[in-house]
Formats: C-alpha cells, structure tokens, sequence
C-alpha cells in the first residue's frame, strides 16, 4: 500500500521499506555534546545532579514543575547546561494542538547562494501531498517534536533512527538543531518531547483537543533525557534567518517514555530509519522524499505531509558546506523532518529540513558530513553501555 497519495516508481519503492526497518547504522561527538562524566536531567529523583541553572533538589524541581520552567532569565546555552525533567502531562492533547509552528527560519530566495558555484538555479515549487493514514502504518518513525520556548509552545518534526550502539533498541530521534537550542542569541528550548505518529488518523486540529489521546499519541509521548547538536549551530546560528550555521542544522536526542517502561523507542514503534553520513552531494542524488507536519498557514500541523524531489545545491556562506535544496511547499513546522532515500533497501535519512524561502517555494536541509556524524556518534556512545 503506498504510504501517499500518488504513483511514481520512486514513491512505490520507499513506501516498500516503511512498514518495516530496525536494524543499525552508523557514527559521533562534537563540542557540543557533555563533556565525559556530566549529568543532564532524566526525571528528578534522588540523587539527581542537574547543571546550574536548573534545579538541583527535590525541592527545586517541585517549584521547577509548578511553573518554575517559565522563568527564562536564565537560560542555560552551553551543551554541558542541557535539562529537561519531564513533567508528567504537561503536554496534554489540548495543550499540542495549540502548539504553533517553530519560528519560520526563511530567507528571501531572491538570487541567495548565486554567487557561489556549489549552489544551483532556484528549483520549481512542488506542491506536497497527504501522507496516507493511519501514519504508523505509512510512515511510522516520523512524528512532532513539542518544546517550550520563552514564546510559548512550539512544534517541530522528527525521526526515529537506528542507533549502532543498540541495534534493533534504538531511543534516538533526529531532527533540527534550531528545534532545540535558538543558536547565537539564545539557549536549549524546555520540556522537549517526541511524539511518533501524532494524530495517526489526521483528524482536523480543530477536532484533535477532543480526540481520543490514543489517536493522537499512539505510542505515547517520550522526552528528551540528552540531546547533541553542533558547536556551529550554538555559535552560529539563528532562528529567524538562515546564515551559514544553517548548514550545521542538526540535532539528535535521546528519549525515554514519559511513563517508564523497559521497551525502547524503536522498539515501541517497530521502526527506525538509518543515517548515510558523508553520502553524496545534492547533484549526486536522483530523488529523495522530505516528510514533516507543516504548521504555519497554509497548514495547521493536523496533518503528515511529503513533498518528493531531486535535490540542488545551496550554499549559504562562503567555507560552509553546500546544503540539500528541492522544491516544496511546505512550511514551519516541518523543520527538523527528516529527508529520505532508498539505500539498499532501507529507509535512509539523508538531510532534515532547516531553512525555506520567504514565499514557502522551496526547502533546505544539512549535507550530513563529518560534523553530523560526530554529533551522532557522541550521544550514541554516551548512552552505549545502558
């Protein structure tokens, strides 16, 4: 069964490999990730060390979980500082269906990247269609990324990905690095949580306050225990406009379930996509597929959505690796979303979205080199022996 709604051989042959992938892929850490022996936040039992800036006692975390959460006066920036205590349904159905779109990271698309060579001609806008549902038979290691930012709620896209480290068992999650830290002007976004295959059946937002919560979160909700993103990102980038630490724009988390439980998060969802570090450029790639919940106009983040394209190359700045670019229509909140290709029969994850032209025409995403491997291989090997 075909997991959206049209027929090209080359949307025929991913959609074979998305009912069913777990197995294992590859590598990394950068200056981003904790330093060896640091402690992040899990869920604030005793002997919880947590970095300053967030509670360090029982007490603490109780006022932290009443609401001391909305103070930003403090807002922790360095990798080492990342917390996130989960706060038992804090993220209620209701309270994801107001969620808006993380900010929209656009730029004027008028000649951007043209006087570099790795960047080619502005590609036509495609117009994205409907993911078949129910999603966790379609497209089941993608889901919404819900956080809080001194902004109110956000959301984001992400995907489940296979972790070498735990072959079969993976707890990671892919996604955008300016879903979970601002970049150069701010720091880590708060109560960071994964929700694979929200709203499954696509039910209106305007409905998905009163749906059934095992409609909406099929899986249930699971959060951020670690998360790595660039150095380049936090020194570098910027959640209003794309710039060169754009082309840095990723990040990976490690997640737990709200409610405990011994299964992964691979093995809850019985699917993951693998990582291709250092693959080819844009210009070597004959067609790839991007998926994620759009949420600014005209979307409302109800819905899954996927737009498929042969990538082009943009360069953002001078010495920054050119980025993966297609045409699409879809908008903020598909950020983070990962992009996809068929690679020896497995559903592959090449790229995610971070930035698209001011008018919605067109998307771009990271070339997943040498520092995305080492963001990844850092929180799969800090987590390997657990």
């Amino acid at each position: 069964m075909p997991f959206i709604r049209r027929s090209t051989a080359a949307a025929a042959a991913l959609a074979a490999l998305l009912a069913v992938t777990a197995t294992a892929c590859g590598p990394s850490d950068d200056n981003a990730s904790a330093a060896p022996g640091s402690s992040a936040a899990a869920d604030g039992e005793g002997g919880l060390k947590l970095p300053k800036g967030v509670p360090t006692s029982i007490d603490d975390l109780k006022k932290w979980k009443d609401g001391g959460w909305q103070n930003w006066d403090n807002w922790a920036r360095k990798a080492a500082d990342f917390a996130n205590p989960v706060i038992k349904d804090h993220w209620k159905t209701d309270r994801m269906a107001k969620a808006k779109a993380a900010p929209d990271v656009a730029v004027n698309a008028t000649g951007v990247g043209s006087e570099y060579d790795a960047t080619d001609p502005e590609p036509r806008a495609i117009q994205a269609e409907e993911v078949a549902r129910p999603y966790h038979r379609h497209m089941a290691p993608v889901g919404k990324i819900f956080f809080d930012s001194p902004d109110g709620p956000r959301v984001c896209s992400g995907t489940i990905v296979e972790d070498p480290a735990h072959p079969g068992k993976s707890s990671l999650v892919w996604t955008a690095g300016h879903c979970v830290h601002s970049g150069k002007q701010g720091g880590w976004m708060r109560n960071i949580v994964f929700v694979p295959s929200y709203n499954d059946n696509g039910v209106p937002m305007n409905q998905v306050g009163q749906t059934p919560a095992q409609q909406v979160t099929p899986y249930g909700r699971f959060w951020a225990d670690w998360i790595t993103t660039s150095g380049e990102w936090i020194d570098m980038g910027s959640e209003q406009t794309g710039n060169g630490g754009s082309a840095y724009d990723f990040a990976v988390l490690h997640v737990k379930p709200e409610n405990g439980g011994g299964k992964s998060l691979q093995e809850t969802v019985g699917a993951a996509a693998q990582v291709w570090f250092n693959s080819p450029s844009a210009d070597g790639i004959s067609s790839l597929d991007a998926f994620g919940y759009p949420a600014a106009p005209p979307y409302d983040g109800a819905r899954m959505m996927n737009c498929a394209a042969r990538p082009g190359r943009l360069t953002m700045e001078q010495g920054t690796p050119a980025m993966h670019r297609i045409g699409c229509t879809m908008t903020g909140g598909t950020s983070g979303g990962g992009w996809f290709v068929n690679r020896g029969g497995k559903l592959t994850l090449v790229s995610n979205t971070s930035i698209s032209s001011n008018a919605h025409t067109w998307l771009a995403g990271p070339h997943l080199g040498p520092e995305a491997e080492r963001v990844f291989s850092g929180i799969s090997q800090k987590f390997a022996g657990q």
